[in-house]
């Protein structure tokens, strides 16, 4: 399968739903890159559910200014565990969002091609990326890294 294209343009309409068969195909390689995570990768998600949505929310774009669904690849929701206290109990659950069209958008190179081999890395740093944040990292740490 690396290597593989699958073919077809990501929208900016927000009306228009994402094709059942690249959505398929899309969660064969999230699991695929899940089952290659180290063990540690593992408990964290254990800790902190790992969401897969189509695209995020109008409320989720305004309140981080994002224009268009599509720019946006992941979500960390949470305090970091370097700003946690004591003092902020009853909080929601965190949760790491990652958004199928904005990692698919990632992938696609000029002509909207999205090679399999590229896809499965945009995944794969997604979920890291968000994972960071977790843990504390920001943006410029997480270009620093190689996962900005």
């Amino acid at each position: 399968m690396p290597g593989r294209n699958i073919v077809g343009s990501i929208h900016n309409t927000k009306g228009l739903e994402l094709d059942p068969r690249r959505r398929r195909h899309f969660d064969r390689l999230l699991e695929e890159v899940l089952e290659e995570l180290p063990p540690l990768v593992h408990e964290l998600i254990e800790k902190v559910p790992l969401h897969v949505e189509d695209y995020p929310s109008e409320r989720v774009m305004d309140e981080l200014g994002v224009r268009y669904r599509q720019q946006l690849c992941g979500l960390y929701t949470g305090v970091p565990l370097t700003e946690r206290s004591i003092e902020q109990s009853g909080r929601l659950p965190d949760v790491v969002t990652i958004y199928r069209e904005g990692i698919l958008a990632s992938a696609a190179d000029r002509s909207g091609r999205i090679n399999t081999g590229r896809l499965r890395r945009e995944i794969r740093i997604t979920i890291l990326h968000e994972l960071a944040h977790h843990h504390g990292l920001g943006e410029a740490e997480l270009r620093e890294l190689g996962y900005g």
